[in-house]
Formats: structure tokens, C-alpha cells, sequence
């Protein structure tokens, strides 16, 4: 136990505990563990740049007691600044690498540790919809006036399933994450990722590419009516849509003739 007031006998438990934890993490079968071992870890970081700061104090305060072994008063005092500079040095090196551990911590924090080993699945994220402009513009009243949620429940309803899949691998609007610019704003629903910026004036709707979303969220009860009470001039808004996309991407346009047999209602994803 620590004594808080005699420095030679806490220096030997703290070197006794380092030499423990440096044995028990030679190999870790109880991840959950990790995290509050990084916690205690930081915290005898930010203590020992504390230490060194005060021994280099105490040492300094003291140099008027110092000699060398041969009771040389100005070698003494000369080795004592010298200790000086160096754990004044060592204390800098340490205050460096706190903030580092301190990132370190705040990641392992968002791991979610499982019993066994899980499957590597790599999640892709395909462009439902992109708009900017006058139609952007209107999502933008419906964020302010309605919310996200409902701008994205209004956007969902160009997610056509595997036809919308199709469409964005051709085009190559696929992401390992929703394209996320400095100024953009992000909102989440279900399997939806909205990106949106005012100032610049675009919107677009991403979605993993293998989840399934919530059917009511994307009226999938009766998709071949849905996709019939589209209107021309939605259809045309959406086109429009599409061509800006390409242009500012550089995509190549993909020409794909209607599925008429096609039914959107089997599944979305593969």
C-alpha cells in the first residue's frame, strides 16, 4: 500500500507494480480488461510526469548540499544541474506521450469486445439519391421545419432496392462510409446515412448495401404502386438529379433498359 509520505518506499511499490504489469499483459485473454488497465495506465502516466518534475525541483533546491564522491562542492552542483535538465527533459518526453495514450484510451473505448472471434465483413455504402440546388433546397426546409428523420423518410422513397443496388455499382457510387465533406452535416435512421450542407447546397442519401431498412420507413407493403404514383415530373427531378451527379463525380453514365419484369419488392441487397 502506498504510504503517501515516504518516497523511497512508494518508488519500490511502483516499481514492483510496473514489473507486475508488464508480465500480466504479456499475454491478455480478457479483452474487457484492456480498457480500465489503459485508464490506471494514464493516470500513472500523468503521475509520473508530475515526479520527475519535482524531483528535478528537488534537486535543484538541494544542489547547495551536493559533492562528488571526493567532496568536491562545484562537481556536485554541476552533476545536480545536470540531473536538473535531464528529468526536466524526460517530464517534456512524458507530457508528449499522454495525450497520445489519452487517444489511444478514447478508441479502446469504442470497442465492443465479443466471446469469439467475428467475421470480417466489410460494410459498403451505395448512393440512394443526390440532389442540390432548387430540390436540395426543399430537403433543407423539410431539416428545418420537420426534422432529419423526415427528410429522410421523404428520400427514402427513392430506394428502389436491388434496382437502386444495381444502378449505384454500375455508376460506381459505392463508399467503405457515406462521403463526408469538412462542412457537411451527417444524420442517421435505420440503415440511412444523411449527408446534407446548406451552404454548399447538396444532399445525398447512403445506405449499407447489404442491410435491409425498415419496409414501412420505404413502402415496400406495395412497391409496384409506389413506384407507379411516381409522377413524370419526379421522375424528370430525379434524372436531373442524376446528370448533376455524374457531373460533378465523373461517373460514367450507365444507359440500362427498363426491367419491366423486374420486381422491387423481393429484397433489397443480395
Amino acid at each position: 500500500m502506498p504510504t503517501f509520505d515516504d518516497a523511497l518506499a512508494d518508488a519500490a511499490e511502483m516499481s514492483e507494480a510496473m514489473r507486475g504489469l508488464a508480465h500480466a499483459t504479456r499475454r491478455v485473454d480478457r479483452p474487457e480488461q484492456l480498457y480500465p488497465v489503459l485508464g490506471d495506465l494514464l493516470g500513472s502516466v500523468r503521475s509520473l510526469e508530475q515526479i520527475l518534475g519535482q524531483l528535478a525541483t528537488a534537486h535543484e533546491t538541494l544542489s547547495d548540499r551536493a559533492t562528488d564522491d571526493a567532496g568536491d562542492g562545484p562537481a556536485g552542483r554541476s552533476d545536480a544541474a545536470a540531473t536538473v535538465t535531464e528529468l526536466r527533459a524526460a517530464a517534456v518526453l512524458i507530457s508528449q506521450a499522454e495525450p497520445r495514450l489519452d487517444a489511444g484510451m478514447g478508441a479502446a473505448g469504442r470497442i465492443a469486445w465479443h466471446s469469439e472471434p467475428v467475421s470480417d465483413v466489410r460494410r459498403e455504402f451505395i448512393n440512394v439519391v443526390f440532389l442540390q440546388g432548387e430540390e436540395a433546397d426543399q430537403i433543407f426546409e423539410t431539416i428545418t421545419l420537420q426534422g432529419a428523420d423526415q427528410a429522410i423518410e421523404h428520400l427514402a422513397r427513392h430506394d428502389l432496392g436491388d434496382e437502386t443496388v444495381d444502378a449505384a455499382l454500375e455508376n460506381g457510387y459505392v463508399y467503405d462510409q457515406p462521403p463526408v465533406g469538412q462542412l457537411d452535416k451527417t444524420a442517421t435512421r435505420d440503415a440511412y446515412t444523411l449527408v446534407y450542407n446548406p451552404f454548399v447546397g447538396h444532399v445525398g442519401l447512403y445506405r449499407q448495401r447489404d442491410a435491409l431498412p425498415d419496409p414501412v420507413l420505404i413502402g415496400l407493403e406495395d412497391p409496384p404502386r409506389q413506384a407507379a404514383a411516381r409522377t413524370a415530373a419526379e421522375r424528370a427531378a430525379t434524372q436531373g438529379a442524376e446528370r448533376s451527379r455524374r457531373e460533378r463525380l465523373g461517373a460514367t453514365t450507365v444507359n440500362r433498359p427498363p426491367a419491366a419484369s423486374h420486381q422491387v419488392g423481393r429484397g433489397l441487397g443480395r
